[in-house]
């Protein structure tokens, strides 16, 4: 008999914990979790993903790479370019009935420029799913960064410290500009290389920085571009080759500086961290995401909208990114740094001028100081 009540007991445990098991499998999952698979299962079928990336020091690619390895279903058909060969191309093809980007991840002035002012865009913020994404809590500032007033076109993920200006070493001692201000020193006028403002690149992130920081602002801006002589040019290999042969003293927005240096060439960049004024923080120019409207693939997009801003598509970013050459930072909180260049790194309660705000975003008014200050100079 005591046989019989065990077995019993036993049997009753295993209906008991059969019921449970039934009961969760019948309670329906969240609302997001179908939203979510359902939109996984439609990318699979679509088998497609054509990305629109920047194609720079700091691998994009290798992002793409990964996260076709999570999503094998959806082969990636990648379009490397910068933003002034993309964003032609890219509005071409729309004018000739061609829509083929999914997504374009690269700089945010491009697709601010280009592809918001002429409402091509899709919305981000509505393509979000994942919880992990959506709470903005594990991003810096507590918030998602648009580019966009509307706060849903253009999404900035990285916020990275950058150093826009170089010098030749041999021309220029260690220690002897502590400030922007002294590159007003009547010591290097007709030293000065820039690039060409107008043209797409870091010379206008950086610029909107110079402009929008109290201690610069547009009088620095003017001074330098009407005082020092500055030569303009838009050819972004030989700009960093007349810096590197001495030819120019000091270059605002070379490219490639740090790669040349490690090749035993005399440049270096300034380092602004110790500097008066405040330091500025940007997506640059992989540092954002777009969704163009009428995708060939849009649940294929919606899928890298959401996995590429996940903490796991943020730890890729910048594993990716992070190179001897470049540093970048992700604006997700949960992202190890240790990728980052220590001296590049935000510090946590540190007030940083992040440059691609929307209030921020248009060139306008310093397309107009540079103009007028280049007009000054040749009267």
């Amino acid at each position: 008999m005591k046989m019989i009540r065990v077995a019993s007991r036993v049997a009753a445990l295993w209906l008991f914990a059969g019921s449970v098991t039934a009961a969760l499998a019948a309670q329906p999952r969240p609302q997001w979790q179908q939203e979510w698979d359902k939109t996984v299962e439609a990318a699979k079928k679509e088998g497609s993903l054509s990305l629109y990336l920047l194609q720079a020091e700091g691998e994009l690619g290798a992002v793409a790479q990964q996260f076709q390895k999570t999503y094998p279903e959806i082969n990636v058909v990648q379009t490397p370019g910068r933003g002034n060969t993309l964003a032609p191309r890219i509005m071409a093809e729309r004018r000739a009935g061609k829509y083929m980007v999914d997504a374009y991840m690269a700089g945010a002035t491009t697709a601010y420029e280009v592809f918001y002012k002429a409402k091509i865009l899709n919305s981000v913020r509505a393509a979000l799913i994942l919880p992990e994404v959506l709470d903005e809590s594990k991003w810096w500032q507590g918030q998602h960064h648009y580019i966009d007033a509307e706060n849903q076109y253009i999404f900035a993920y990285l916020g990275s410290v950058s150093e826009y200006v170089s010098y030749h070493a041999k021309s220029v001692e260690a220690g002897e500009i502590r400030s922007y201000w002294d590159f007003l020193n009547p010591k290097w006028k007709g030293k000065i290389l820039s690039r060409d403002p107008k043209i797409s690149g870091s010379q206008r992130i950086a610029l909107r920085g110079y402009y929008h920081t109290p201690e610069l602002g547009a009088e620095f801006i003017r001074r330098l571009y009407s005082e020092m002589d500055v030569t303009l040019t838009q050819e972004i290999r030989q700009a960093t080759d007349w810096l590197a042969h001495g030819k120019f003293a000091i270059c605002f927005f070379c490219s490639d500086i740090l790669k040349i240096k490690a090749q035993g060439l005399p440049v270096d960049e300034f380092r602004t961290a110790q500097w008066k004024e405040s330091r500025m923080i940007t997506a640059g120019n992989m540092g954002s995401i777009a969704l163009p409207s009428q995708p060939p693939h849009p649940n294929a997009a919606r899928v890298f909208a959401n996995w590429l801003l996940s903490r796991e598509g943020q730890t890729a970013l910048q594993r990716a990114t992070n190179t001897p050459n470049n540093s970048e930072e992700s604006l997700r909180n949960d992202v190890a740094k240790e990728t980052v260049r220590s001296d590049l790194r935000r510090v946590e309660g540190k007030p940083y001028l992040f440059v691609d705000k929307p209030e921020y975003i248009d060139m306008t008014p310093i397309y107009d100081i540079v103009e007028k200050a280049l007009g000054q100079r040749k009267k």
